[in-house]
Order: C-alpha cells, then structure tokens, then sequence
C-alpha cells in the first residue's frame, strides 16, 4: 500500500494549460475518486500520477519520494483502463499472467498468483476462456484481475465502467467497494457519474477546467459544497437553483425575497450580504415539497412533467415569478397533472445560499 501526494501540479499541452496548480493528499489504504464533467482533467491527472504523461511543473510524491523522474513501469502503480485493453487471441490465465511472465516472475509465483486473483474475483471457471467468450463485466473483473497479480502500490481506475450497461455498472460498483475492502490497497479511481463516486469513495475530489473545485467525503459535499458549481454536480436529480434578493440582515441571519415575492430566513456563515444584493438559492428535490393545502406556500410551481416511479415520483416544473426550472422529489405516487400550479414549501435548514457571480460561493 502506498501514500500519494501531489504538489502544486500543472500540466500543458501545446503550451495551453490543462492543469492548474493541483494539491492533493491520498492516505494509504483510501478510496479516493476523480468525477467531474467531460474534459475536466480526470483523466489527464491520472495519467500524470502513473507516469503515462510527464508533469509540467510541481511534484508528484509516492510514499514521500518524488516521482516525476521515475518511468510509468518503475512507479509501482497499476492501472485498469474502460476498454479493458485485454489481448484477444490470449486465454483469462495468459492475460493475467503475461505481465509477471514479461518480467521473469518464476512460472510456480505466476501461477499461484493468478489463481489466487482468479478466486478472488470469481474468474476460476473462466481461466481458459478468450475474451470473445466473455461478458463485459467479465472482461473488466479480468482487466482487475491482471492488476491485482502485480501487487502494486496503487490500483488507478480510468473510467471502467463507462462500456457497460446500468445494471451491470451497479453490481461491478460493488464488486470493487468489495475489492478495495478485502485488499486494504490506496485506489484512485475516475468517473464522470457522480453516483459512483457517491456510492464508492471514502474521499471525493471535484474537478472542473483543470483546477479542483471541492474535496470531502461524499456526504460533504452534499451538505455542505463549496460553490454552485459542487451543488449542482453533485447529487441526482440535481440541486434547484433560483434567483433571491436580500431584503435584510440581523446577526447571523439573512431574509431574502424569494421568486413570487414571499421572503425566508436562513442563516450564514460568511458574513451578511447588504440589502438589495443578487443571490441564488439551492435547494435539492427530497427538501421541496407539496405545501399543506391550508397554508400560503411560499413558492408556486407550474408543473411541466411528472416521472411516476412507483415508490417515488419526480415533478418537473417552472418556478412562478422566475424562468427558474424546479424539481419536487415526492414519496410514493402523486394526482399532480402536467399542466398545474402545485404551492411548494422548503426546510430552511436544507436551503443553501450561493453567490450570484460566476464564482458562486456558498453562504450559508
């Protein structure tokens, strides 16, 4: 097992930066995962810690030795690629076997090896297959597998359930969680589904353009994100977001001026902004809900589509007052018809107060 730290890394490629001065700590033994959206530098960052790509400026540091100078092959890392990257006219047992074969590994260690990985994965009655005769989740549990036999320091995942179907990314979810627990082994792991990284990490780290925006465990970013940009990309369906005005201050408290004009109180914790200013307000799906029928609700919403689950329904609508779209997470099933103004009510406590620039900082 290992320990990783990256020190102010950049990257450029044609002297354009695509990297931007990135610190991060891995623990050993933790489960870390990369998500953000497409071209963000997932990727790039990974190729950057397992030497397939060489770093601009900065440190990259494995067990407090500096690496930057050390070849891909020499690293000690194993990577596990999307498209699995396995040798079609070699059975399961040469996959895994051929890069310990490639090194000298006495034949008796190769094997033991192998098969030892083979149990662990469920892979035993596979071992004489090629992979034509397997299924996706197969091929990827034997792309693992040819990691696992190497024994490195770090496991990287790049994206390796992209190629699959929903299910079968829901159960190889998993068998991986699985995996990291039995190894105990430090594992970086990239994906742009934020439901794998919530479901998957000890620690999330939020990418955006090259800069990393948010790092915490995934229930902290969901409580608690940095910005507008966290909030939105993490958590589905994603976080409403709506257009306040401040109408005043008292201590630790701000009353804004919802859409439709009715007002709400929430606390901050960045200092009060002045009467007038510009904020948007967030609050996620399962925190808005159908107002009593006897009661004001301080927000309308004009009803657009509705999504029938059975043991939950989604409402899609249009906040009154505003071009702000809205959706409502309701238990169970819902008479709401397309076409209807439902009154909508919120827990202050699970509302969030953001900046209204392109920064959009989290207040409260």
């Amino acid at each position: 097992m290992a320990t990783l730290n990256l020190r102010q890394v950049t990257k450029d490629f044609d002297g354009t930066r695509v990297i931007h001065g990135v610190d991060l700590a891995v623990a050993d033994g933790e489960f870390v995962v990369f998500v953000g959206p497409s071209g963000c530098g997932k990727s790039t960052l990974l190729r950057l810690i397992c030497g397939l790509e060489s770093v601009s400026t900065g440190d990259v540091e494995i067990d407090g030795v500096r690496v930057n100078d050390v070849s891909a092959a020499d690293r000690g890392l194993a990577m596990v690629f999307q498209s699995y990257a396995l040798y079609p006219h070699m059975t399961v047992y040469k996959n895994m076997a051929f890069g310990l074969e490639n090194i000298g590994t006495p034949r008796a260690e190769v094997d033991d090896k192998v098969r030892n990985a083979a149990r662990l994965l469920r892979l035993d009655p596979l071992l004489e297959r090629r992979p034509t005769q397997l299924s996706g989740g197969q091929r990827q549990r034997v792309a693992i597998g040819r990691a696992i036999v190497r024994e490195p320091r770090i496991f990287l995942f790049d994206e390796p359930l992209s190629n699959l179907d929903a299910e079968l990314r829901v159960s190889m979810r998993t068998e991986i969680t699985g995996l990291h627990e039995r190894l105990k082994a430090t594992m970086i792991y990239v994906t742009h589904d934020q439901v794998e990284a919530m479901t998957m990490a000890d620690k999330i780290v939020v990418l955006r353009a090259g800069r990393i925006e948010q790092i915490g465990s995934p229930l902290e970013l969901y409580n608690h994100p940095a910005n507008r940009f966290v909030a939105g990309f993490i958590g589905s369906p994603q976080m409403n977001f709506m257009p306040v005005r401040v109408e005043g201050s008292t201590g630790g408290a701000v009353t804004v001026a919802l859409p439709g004009g009715e007002t709400m109180t929430l606390p901050v914790r960045h200092g009060a902004p002045a009467a007038g200013t510009a904020l948007v307000l967030g609050i996620r799906p399962e925190h808005l809900y159908p107002a009593a029928p006897d009661r004001k609700a301080p927000l309308s919403l004009r009803v657009e589509q509705l999504e029938q689950l059975g043991g939950h329904s989604l409402i899609y609508g249009i906040v009154d007052g505003s071009d702000a779209r809205a959706t409502m997470h309701v238990a169970g099933q819902t008479t709401v018809r397309a076409g209807s103004v439902v009154g909508a009510s919120m827990d202050a406590a699970h509302a969030h107060l953001f900046a209204a620039d392109d920064a959009g900082a989290a207040l409260v």
